[in-house]
């Protein structure tokens, strides 16, 4: 079962120090740092995990929802139909269920939408 803490619900250098590696691998999807709100830390280590595994679909999920939650809701909505070109896998998500990671990425988009949507009013 994978995890993924995708709310249903800066780019990174091209090199790592060696501590910014450790943690990355401490904490692949960057589920302490969006807990946190820290959507800057969360979306570096998001960037440099995709850099290594560019077809995982919990570090996309987690990637585009920093982007929905910062408000770039056109980068979330490519990494959210990314997701929707890969083979779905069974997921934990944040509420302790399990859901396919094409149903996280539709709710994402939904909320994305609507989102978009209240910000034009």
């Amino acid at each position: 079962m994978r995890v993924v803490l995708a709310s249903i619900v800066l780019a990174a250098p091209l090199a790592l120090t060696p501590a910014a590696q450790a943690q990355v691998r401490a904490d692949p999807y960057a589920k302490v740092a969006i807990e946190n709100g820290d959507y800057a830390t969360a979306e570096h280590l998001l960037v440099a995990e995709r850099k290594i595994f560019p077809a995982k679909p919990e570090v996309l999920l987690n990637l585009a929802a920093v982007y929905a939650k910062t408000g770039r809701y056109a980068e979330a909505r490519v990494v959210y139909d990314r997701v929707l070109t890969l083979d779905p896998v069974a997921m934990d998500v944040a509420d302790g269920e399990v859901a396919p990671s094409h149903l996280v990425a539709h709710r994402g988009l939904r909320l994305i939408d609507n989102a978009a949507r209240q910000a034009s009013r």
